[in-house]
Formats: C-alpha cells, structure tokens, sequence
C-alpha cells in the first residue's frame, strides 16, 4: 500500500519527509565556509611567496622586465587553478623541482580543498539521511516528547532523572529554536506539525512506550492526543491541558493521564498561602535533587513477603498489583509479593544527610 503523501508543517520548518535532527557539535555552514576560503588563500599566498622569493629563476614569455609580485600572484593562481598558460615557466633545474615537491602538492591540496567543499555540499543531505534511517531503525519502546517548552523540558529533565538514557527520548516541536535546545540537551528531535501522521511515523510513535505532549494550546493537545492514540493504542499517554473543562474531553480523545497545569499551581499558590509548611512540602516533593522525592520502584527480591511499613528509609504511599493502584489505607495485612511496584517517598539522593544529634 502506498505510503501517504508529506504534507507540509504549519510552521514551515520541515517540507517532504521530516529527517531527525540528532545532537551535534558541528560549526556553522557559514563558519565552516569561510574556514575553507581561509585555508585556499593561504594556500594561494604560500604559492605566491614562493615564486616570488625564487623570482629570479623564472622566466617571462611575454618579454617582461623579470617576474615581480604582480607576476608571482598571477603565476600561483593559473598554477592552482591548473590553467597553465605557459607565459611564466620556471627554468633552472631547482625550480623545477621545487615544482614537482612543493608547487604540485599545493596545488593537489588546493583541487582537494575544492572538490571536497563540492562533495560535501551535494553529500550532506544523503548523509543525513542515512544518519536518520541507521536511528529510526534502532528507535523502540522509546518515549517521545511533543512540546518543548518549560514544561516539555521539565519532563524530559525528570525522565532523565528517573534513569531514563537520552537516547531513547524524542522531542518534537515545531519551533526550530525549542528542536536546537533539545539537541543542545543531547536528546534526537524533530522539528514540525505534532498532529502530522507523516511527522509522527517518521518519529517512530507507533513503536513508542510512553507518549507526553505538552503543547501550549488545549485544541493542539486533544487533536495531537487523538493522532497519537490513533497511531499507537498501546502506549502510555499523558498530556497538560491548561483549561480544568477540557479535562474530560482529552480523556475520551485516549489520555491514560491528565494534568492540569494551571489548577495544579494554583492548588499549589493556595496551599502555601494556608499553609506555608504545607506548601512547602508539596514543592519538596516536585524538586529534584534535594529534601523528599517520591518514586515508584519494582519490590525488590528482599523485600518480599514483608508488609510495607517495614520497608527502611521510605514510607508506602501504594502498591501497583497487576495494573491496579491501591493506596496504603486500602492494604491492610497484605504483604509485598513479586511483581509489585511501589510508590515511596524518601530523601531524594541528592539531599544532604541530617546532623547527628549527639
């Protein structure tokens, strides 16, 4: 079956078949050339240095007083250029020489220097090419990222901090500035239209694991929601919405979860408006690196059979059990088995340890 034609992106960044952009330290196309310029006039001044201190051994066809700057300059160029008129010819047997060991290396250097700008220029688009099919064939059970934005990049920041490698995170966004910040971040992006199917096939979201869109819009987020769930109905989806009344319409569009952002600061503004040291544990909890995090983790092989309060270092908030969430007030008497993941919350690694009290 014939695959469906690219459409373009709204926002112009990509045309045809979108390519990933992957994170690089490559320099600028224009610095890049004006390197190249650089390098072929030093090539043309060394040249011309060297007729020019050797002047004497040259000879002038056209009947000229000697071989002067002017001549000598004129002389490198038709040399490098491979031009050869024949007007200025060296004549002792050590300019030749010189010829053969230092004027023709120089003049290869410069043909390389040429040819290998030209190839380059024509190559980069194959390369890149080849470069985006070698990664969308390693790219599985991934989790891909639409938005970019503070909070696109403060999801992706806690993914990583949750053990998730770089690698197997993809943004997509269709701003071009968010696709460099991503790559400056070390993740695979691509630039474009989230609610494309071509863009997001390209993405390799049908074989993702985990989906979050984080737009800034509420209608981009339900209708790329709806193109997400479409393409892959297997993968966990969360998505930001703005606006509480469109909670339940994302929901019905295939969201696995839901967050509201604006409720959640303002729950948040309120909570420590009330309470400081309760708004002050809360945002504990959603900073990385330092005081309380909280985490779900696989039972580990010791601590099986035994009840959750028993657990050193961490307090139970719930237990995952076959799919199902069961908060703490909801186990009784039951005991960790295998299989079972748990929601903790511990001093974050990164916190400083408590004084001891002697």
């Amino acid at each position: 079956m014939a695959s469906p034609r690219p459409r373009p992106a709204r926002s112009g960044i990509w045309s045809g078949r979108a390519q990933v952009s992957l994170p690089s330290r490559a320099t600028t196309p224009v610095r890049e050339l004006l390197t190249r310029v650089a390098v072929a006039l030093g090539l043309l001044l060394l040249l011309t240095l060297i007729v020019y201190i050797d002047r004497d051994a040259y000879g002038d066809h056209t009947g000229g007083d000697g071989v002067d700057f002017i001549d000598a300059l004129y002389y490198a160029t038709v040399t490098m250029t491979t031009t050869g008129y024949g007007d200025i010819t060296p004549v002792p047997p050590h300019a030749r020489l010189i010829n053969v060991f230092v004027v023709t290396p120089i003049r290869i250097a410069f043909l390389v220097l040429l040819v290998g700008t030209t190839v380059e220029v024509l190559a980069n688009q194959g390369r890149r090419a080849l470069r985006d099919s070698r990664w969308r064939r390693k790219m599985r059970n991934h989790t891909v990222v639409i938005g970019y934005g503070t909070t696109g990049q403060s999801a992706t920041a806690a993914l990583l901090r949750g053990s998730v490698p770089p690698e197997r995170i993809l943004v997509i966004d269709a701003d071009a500035q968010a696709v460099a910040a991503a790559n400056r971040h070390g993740l695979a992006a691509f630039g474009g239209d989230a609610t494309s199917r071509e863009l997001l096939h390209r993405a390799e979201l049908p074989k993702a694991k985990e989906v979050i869109v984080t737009v800034g819009r509420d209608d981009t987020a339900i209708l790329a929601t709806l193109t997400v769930r479409q393409l892959n109905r297997g993968a966990h989806l969360v998505v930001a919405v703005r606006d509480s009344l469109n909670l339940p319409l994302v929901r019905q569009s295939g969201a696995d979860a839901v967050v509201t952002s604006s409720d959640a600061v303002g729950r948040l503004m309120g909570l420590s408006s009330l309470s400081p040291e309760l708004g002050e544990v809360i945002e504990d909890l959603l900073s990385a690196g330092e005081g309380l995090e909280v985490v779900q983790r696989l039972v580990t092989r010791d601590e099986e059979g035994r009840h959750p309060d028993e657990l050193e270092g961490e307090k139970v908030l719930a237990i995952v059990r076959n799919r199902t969430l069961r908060r703490y007030y909801e186990l009784g008497t039951e005991t960790l088995r295998t299989g079972d993941e748990v929601v903790v919350v511990r001093k974050a690694a990164g916190a400083p340890r408590s004084p001891r009290v002697e």
